[in-house]
Parts: C-alpha cells; sequence; structure tokens
C-alpha cells in the first residue's frame, strides 16, 4: 500500500499506483478531494502532455501546486490519465 501524507494527514492511499520518472501516480478516487484546491497553474511535458495543478490545503496550511494531473495526456503516458501525483514536501511511502 502506497500513501501520500503532507501536514499530518494522508492525502491518498493505494496499492495501485502507477510510477513514472520516479513519481507514483494515484487512482483520482484513492485521493481525498476535500484537501485539494484548484490551481490556475499548467505546465507542459513533451510526451505525457500538459499538467494541470491542485494545491493542497490542511488544518489551514496550504501547499500551493502539491499536487499535479494529466486530464488528457499523449498516447506515451495514457497510463496516467485519472491519476493524481504528488510533490512539494508531500510523502509518499
Amino acid at each position: 500500500m502506497v500513501e501520500a501524507r503532507w501536514n499530518g494527514r494522508t492525502i491518498a492511499k493505494s496499492d495501485d499506483t502507477v510510477v513514472v520518472e520516479g513519481n507514483h501516480y494515484f487512482p483520482a478516487d484513492s485521493v481525498d478531494a476535500t484537501l485539494l484546491k484548484p490551481s490556475a497553474t499548467t505546465s507542459g511535458c513533451p510526451w505525457k502532455g500538459t499538467a494541470n495543478y491542485h494545491s493542497l490545503v490542511v488544518d489551514g496550511k496550504e501547499n500551493r501546486d502539491a499536487a499535479w494531473y494529466y486530464p488528457a495526456p499523449k498516447s506515451a503516458a495514457a497510463e496516467i490519465c485519472g491519476r493524481i501525483a504528488f510533490w512539494k514536501g508531500v510523502e509518499v511511502q
């Protein structure tokens, strides 16, 4: 079971993650959506496509753009469609 934690809270937990470039992509339904705040931030990857971001809000603290996902990944990254990954101090174990 892989778990993502930040600020003392479990953000996501799943035994069905996909690892791409060292990052665990969790199924969206394994993520506590109440802790996600939509962000206008995007970034591009030549082989995955355009990533969108969420900030995490836990107990009044915000971790800006700490979660990302590819709403329409390129075919080479189809396995991460519908999945969310984390960084910026989020512990994934």
